[in-house]
């Protein structure tokens, strides 16, 4: 992404009932270090980066640009929102509207809390920018991704092949109910 346009960033942060979605802090470095070096989480993202090459690599306050949020449970970061604007993107459905991206630490599954930051993280775009089509592109194997799809509102564009898999494009605005 290059940022949301208009968008004045940092926000305040955004609570939930469980959760805060924050601007990263120095703090979070570990945490970034573990989500990217995971294999669990890149099973359908290409793959993990190797830890030492992250160790080495990773700034002191990591990922602090307009459209990264950390998602914080009681303190410490188990995940990351992105809302990037879709530039270059393979689907023309989707080039220059908010991309919806998310990565949450294995520790994290099954909680509720990707739908619950992602929903917080929706909510406050469809605030700044009341209208705006939001994409979000996952492998259609990925049926956790592809729940959380459903659950948070979004409709189907398209399928289509892409880095060797089947990948699903769905598009969300603030006039979708979410379930």
């Amino acid at each position: 992404m290059n940022g949301l346009g208009p968008v004045a960033w940092p926000p305040a942060p955004i609570r939930t009932e469980r959760l805060v979605l924050r601007e990263s802090e120095g703090r979070d470095r570990s945490a970034f270090i573990e989500l990217l070096a995971s294999p669990e989480v890149h099973t359908y993202l290409g793959g993990p980066r190797p830890r030492d090459e992250l160790e080495r690599e990773a700034p002191e306050v990591p990922e602090r640009w307009p459209g990264s949020f950390v998602v914080d449970l009681d303190g410490a970061m188990i995940g990351q929102i992105l809302l990037r604007r879709a530039t270059g993107h393979r689907r023309p459905a989707a080039a220059g509207k908010a991309d919806l991206g998310y990565l949450f630490l294995p520790r994290a599954w099954g909680h509720g809390y990707a739908a619950e930051a992602c929903a917080a993280a929706l909510g406050w775009l469809a605030g700044v920018l009341p209208g705006e089509p939001v994409v979000l592109t996952t492998q259609t194997a990925n049926v956790g991704s592809m729940r959380l799809a459903a659950k948070l509102g979004f409709t189907e564009v398209e399928r289509f092949q892409a880095w060797g898999a089947e990948q699903w494009l769905g598009m969300w605005s603030s006039g979708t109910p979410s379930r």
